[in-house]
């Protein structure tokens, strides 16, 4: 349905979009995300038709936005970040010259109340759009993208403005028009993204950075299991800790562990980090066990979408695209080391005592 084709675009010098490539299938809603900056904006006016592109090809329904601009448009149902209304227009009014403008066949009064009842404007639909709320307003830009039922939706930030239970609300509609519709879905609200979308894009820098479900891009950024454990035990002193922690690290599999904080009086939580490939459940509670400490919580801890995008767009230099290419390992410090001579002991030594907070967040392992 959309087809992204070595999309690039520069304003003079600054290359905002870099060479980047995708598609989205009928029936896919697909989250856009990026950091501010990053050429998410750029990419989506390109997609409306509303800029040029400086190179590649961005085709709508078969059609390309550039060659073919009113067969390609005539596809897209368009909600920009600030909804695009004239707010001395009634409601009815406002949706009736877009309905016009569209050059819509569809018959007007039964597709303008479908479209109304969708959105839940119906009841203001005779008031000036001045006088509406935030979340209201938003609605009726909603409803404008929706006029001549366009396969391609492409919303920027639907739910600003809205309260709880209207985020709700165009959640499940978004999810419904999904069904018939072709959606792009962008937002700062990550939750929103991973509730609703099937399919992920993050663009960093100009690039496509990741691109795949929430799953598939954090099995591709860490192979490491993380897991909270949470223990009861008589004391939980510095002694305790030291020994504990001792204790779960001999375990084979287990990476790393670090002792959190008080959770309950008396009851802390350790974190724990494994290979990825050995389940320790049952050897973490044999060893509890053993030592009588009462296993209060027992929780995998796998990566959020707000971790995904954190790692992608902070720096660690992750190559998602393409799983034939050798992935670039992630910079790290080498706190251990078989050093060859006493120069490498004192630049390892160095680097340790220069950058404490990457040492710390290595958990003492290269």
């Amino acid at each position: 349905m959309i087809e992204v084709k070595n999309l690039t675009k520069r304003y003079g010098d600054k290359l905002a979009v870099n060479d980047i490539s995708f598609t989205v299938e009928k029936g896919e809603i697909l989250g856009f995300l990026g950091p501010n900056g990053a050429g998410k904006s750029t990419t989506m006016n390109m997609l409306t038709g509303y800029i040029s592109s400086t190179s590649g090809h961005i085709l709508i329904n078969g059609k390309d936005i550039l060659e073919q601009p009113k067969e390609a448009k005539a596809n897209i149902g368009y909600l920009p970040e600030i909804p695009p209304l004239y707010f001395d227009m009634t409601v009815d009014a406002y949706l009736n010259f877009m309905f016009d403008l569209k050059k819509c066949k569809l018959p007007r009064r039964a597709h303008l109340e479908d479209v109304c009842g969708l959105c839940k404007i119906t009841d203001v639909r005779k008031r000036v759009i001045r006088n509406l709320s935030k979340g209201y307003k938003q609605r009726v830009g909603l409803a404008q993208a929706l006029i001549n039922n366009p396969p391609v939706l492409i919303l920027d930030e639907p739910t600003v403005g809205l309260d709880p239970n209207q985020i709700i609300e165009i959640r499940s509609l978004i999810k419904k028009l999904g069904k018939k519709h072709t959606v792009i879905l962008s937002s700062h609200i990550l939750p929103e993204i991973q509730a609703v979308c099937d399919r992920i894009i993050i663009i960093n820098k100009g690039t496509v950075a990741a691109d795949g479900t929430a799953d598939e891009i954090a099995k591709n950024i860490t192979n490491e299991h993380k897991m909270t454990l949470r223990i009861e035990g008589e004391t939980h002193t510095s002694a305790d800790k030291e020994k504990i922690t001792s204790v779960l690290r001999s375990i084979n599999g287990v990476k790393y562990v670090r002792a959190d904080m008080e959770r309950e009086k008396g009851i802390y939580d350790y974190d724990i980090e494994t290979d990825g490939k050995t389940d320790v459940r049952r050897e973490i509670n044999k060893v509890c066990r053993e030592n009588d400490w009462n296993i209060m919580m027992l929780q995998l801890s796998d990566l959020t979408l707000e971790d995904i995008f954190l790692k992608i767009t902070m720096g660690e230099h992750i190559d998602l695209n393409n799983e034939k290419k050798e992935k670039k390992p992630r910079p790290r410090i080498n706190l251990v080391t078989n050093n060859s001579s006493e120069d490498d002991a004192s630049d390892e030594k160095k680097s340790e005592e220069s950058k404490p907070d990457e040492a710390e967040s290595a958990g003492g392992e290269k």
